[in-house]
């Protein structure tokens, strides 16, 4: 497995510029195209006939006139701060709709898609604030969630793998394999809920399936902790990880919006980014 394709999510917040560098040597490094994603934010009944007001200017057109060229905007910077880069392969979209959408639909053909967690004040709207877990949620790949503060030089020199056994993990750890392969430090926390044998023998598994891959990870077993989300970015800290793999959304979304969960607190938490799949 390689990252033949990456892609980025572009808007014109301040943390745009840590993804795109973050996402372009990310590509540099595994010889990746890389595909700029620019939501427009212009809705796709705009391009029905305009509405106009009373003192004859177009209700629709107008903002969306607007929109479209902050987004070309946004994409001119990107293709601006790449072509130094040579020779690095890269492209940009822009897409009208809901970026979310947008951003799920472009990036669905690519093998890692990077979002960020919104900018505090940035994020006036809810689908703003959506948009990192509506991605996770519904691109079908693995998805890097980058956090709303800090630079990232380097993402996957050390690793921790969260597993528990499930199916979000699975996926998260095969899009996550090329990153392991050349990191340096790999660490693999248990979360498997069981305990006793079941749960070392859950673990000794998932080590084997990552030696198989070359990948030598040292393993940290966490069974039975009430607050997982708190020992893992414990273990994150400890291991100096600069990056965190896990599955997202192990429950049902609306079990964990009631009860809480691992997957919100450790976005909300994070210091580092998070590779997720769901």
């Amino acid at each position: 497995m390689t990252l033949s394709t990456i892609a980025v999510h572009l808007d014109h917040t301040e943390r745009c510029e840590v993804r795109a560098l973050l996402a372009a040597r990310l590509a540099k490094r595994h010889g990746s195209h890389l595909r700029g994603i620019v939501p427009t934010g212009v809705r796709k009944e705009a391009g029905m006939p305009p509405q106009y007001t009373a003192d004859g200017q177009s209700a629709v057109v107008l903002p969306s006139l607007h929109l479209r060229r902050r987004a070309e905007t946004v994409a001119h910077v990107f293709l601006d701060r790449l072509r130094g880069l040579d020779p690095l392969s890269f492209d940009v979209r822009l897409v009208d709709g809901e970026p979310a959408d947008a951003v799920v639909a472009q990036g669905r053909a690519g093998d890692l898609l990077i979002v960020g967690q919104p900018d505090g004040p940035a994020a006036v709207e809810d689908s703003a604030r959506r948009l990192p877990e509506e991605v996770m949620l519904h691109a079908g790949g693995a998805v890097l969630i980058l956090p709303r503060t800090g630079r990232f030089d380097a993402v996957g020199d050390k690793v921790l793998v969260a597993w528990d056994g499930g199916r979000e993990a699975a996926f998260s750890v095969r899009g996550a394999l090329p990153l392991l392969r050349r990191a340096s430090q790999v660490t693999l926390v248990s979360a498997v809920h069981a305990k006793g044998a079941g749960a070392a023998r859950c673990c000794r598994e998932a080590e084997n399936w990552l030696r198989r891959h070359g990948i030598e990870a040292a393993v940290e077993q966490r069974a039975g902790c009430t607050d997982f989300a708190d020992s893992l970015l414990g273990c994150a800290s400890m291991a100096a990880a600069d990056l965190i793999v896990m599955g997202g959304y192990g429950h049902a979304r609306s079990r964990e919006r009631l009860l809480g969960g691992v997957t919100r607190d450790v976005l909300a938490r994070a210091c580092v980014p998070v590779l997720m799949a769901h």
